[in-house]
């Protein structure tokens, strides 16, 4: 199924052309429905020169060590951009890309897309822009690992996703649109999944974890705080566990 210039539009570095610009895009773009648990790309696939994009849904970016312990880089969500390698590298997939949720795909021909960003150069610099950010999310996911403590990594997994992903205010506080189960979190900061559900305890009064991942900050300033390394989260009292 090709894209329609409304969903081409939906792509945040293709948010500034002009409808003759996306019209030309059109005849060179596939769009692909994923189900829950499907793989869009695996690590080390060879991939098509291609322009992947999420125009829909939920997908994971994960890693996985000769261990066979996986780390979940980020979660995209519509609008964002992913496998870079296929457009300027070596068309080898840096990393695993699996829905979240039913996903809708787009992917464009890198000779249609260098077409346009020669007539249009500026949707080069957004694009470098992306990459940039993401180049330096995953160093600081590599910085975490390796030198903070978990409940800093927590913290701040919390605080990023807010940011990007949103918010919705509640009577308790305000609650994260993205939905993150303690194991995609667990994944996502290193730790174990028992781990994870005994840092939550600990930050009972500064977040809220429900069924369905479902996560609402009760308590801004305090996160924050723990996120920098200027609380000392040790001291904050754990919640004894249900049995």
């Amino acid at each position: 199924m090709k894209a329609t210039v409304e969903q081409l539009a939906s792509i945040s570095i293709f948010a500034q052309l002009q409808s003759e610009q996306l019209a030309s895009l059109q005849p060179h773009t596939v769009v692909q429905t994923y189900q829950v648990g499907e793989i869009i790309s695996h690590e080390g696939d060879r991939l098509p020169p291609r322009l992947y994009a999420l125009i829909q849904g939920l997908l994971r970016v994960s890693k996985t060590a000769a261990s066979g312990k996986e780390t979940i880089l980020r979660t995209l969500t519509s609008g964002d951009i992913f496998a870079a390698p296929a457009l300027f590298g070596n068309g080898i997939a840096p990393a695993t890309v699996m829905a979240e949720a039913q996903a809708q795909v787009l992917m464009v021909d890198r000779e249609a897309l260098l077409a346009v960003i020669q007539a249009s150069p500026e949707m080069a610099l957004q694009m470098m822009a992306v990459l940039n950010q993401r180049l330096q999310q995953l160093h600081e996911v590599v910085h975490g690992l390796v030198s903070e403590r978990a409940i800093v990594r927590l913290a701040r997994l919390i605080e990023y996703s807010a940011t990007e992903q949103g918010t919705e205010t509640t009577a308790q506080g305000a609650c994260l649109t993205l939905r993150l189960a303690h194991y995609q979190i667990a994944r996502s900061i290193g730790i174990t999944y028992e781990e994870c559900v005994r840092l939550f305890r600990q930050l009972h009064s500064v977040v809220a974890y429900s069924r369905g991942g479902k996560i609402t900050i009760l308590d801004w300033e305090r996160l924050d705080a723990i996120a920098q390394g200027t609380i000392e989260a040790d001291s904050l009292p754990v919640t004894p566990s249900k049995k």
